[in-house]
């Protein structure tokens, strides 16, 4: 899918595009994939939900940021984000190239920062409009990893979306058993090439198989 000039954000999820970022020679691109999104309007917090909620609720600053004014070029937070990706998935992911490809996508309308005591705990780039909210990446304190940091700064922003009278949260891909633990939003659906489903066991059962489905180009 191609943005033109008078489409909208929303219309281009809802039809199971998420913005593609592989190029730094390719703009406005969207690819089609099996993307998930949660319905703001029925949603409620699971068991899980309340589990995680519980260990990082009132501990952290969030501020919300208009990307304009925000400086996407400071040295500190592009080194938090690259290096981040760096730790996590390896440097061949997200080089500092490909992130700064991202920033000057045009898409980011808010980066929201975490805080505590003063120092950045975690930043995540958020796609918006009155509609919808895309959680497009995340960057966090790998410290707190195991903690479950990263579901929980997506959590937090399904309830911004839901408190914002938005209908829509795109949670990204599920494609793998790492990517399984989106299931947890109560409602979830997913695009399956032709609609939204909203069949989490059939979505739970697509990640755990997706390894047999994969091919090795390299």
């Amino acid at each position: 899918c191609i943005r033109e000039k008078n489409d909208k954000i929303t219309d281009i999820y809802s039809a199971g595009y998420l913005p593609y970022s592989g190029s730094p020679a390719v703009r406005d691109v969207f690819y089609m994939a099996r993307s998930a999104r949660v319905p703001l309007a029925t949603f409620n917090l699971s068991s899980e939900n309340r589990r995680i909620a519980k260990k990082f609720d009132g501990k952290l600053f969030r501020i919300s940021t208009p990307f304009k004014d925000f400086d996407a070029g400071n040295k500190d937070f592009i080194n938090f984000c690259v290096g981040y990706f760096t730790k996590r998935h390896g440097p061949l992911l997200m080089p500092e190239e490909r992130l700064k490809t991202i920033l000057n996508s045009g898409l980011i309308t808010h980066i929201v920062s975490y805080h505590k005591e003063n120092m950045p705990t975690a930043y995540v780039f958020e796609v918006s409009d009155k509609n919808t909210s895309h959680f497009w990446y995340s960057f966090y304190d790998l410290s707190l990893v195991r903690q479950s940091l990263g579901m929980w700064l997506m959590l937090d922003s399904v309830r911004h979306a839901q408190k914002n009278g938005e209908d829509y949260f795109y949670a990204g891909t599920v494609y793998g058993e790492k990517a399984l633990y989106k299931t947890a939003f109560e409602g979830i659906e997913y695009w399956n090439g032709r609609e939204w489903v909203a069949d989490k066991k059939h979505l739970k059962k697509l990640g755990r198989s997706d390894s047999e489905r994969v091919v090795n180009l390299v």
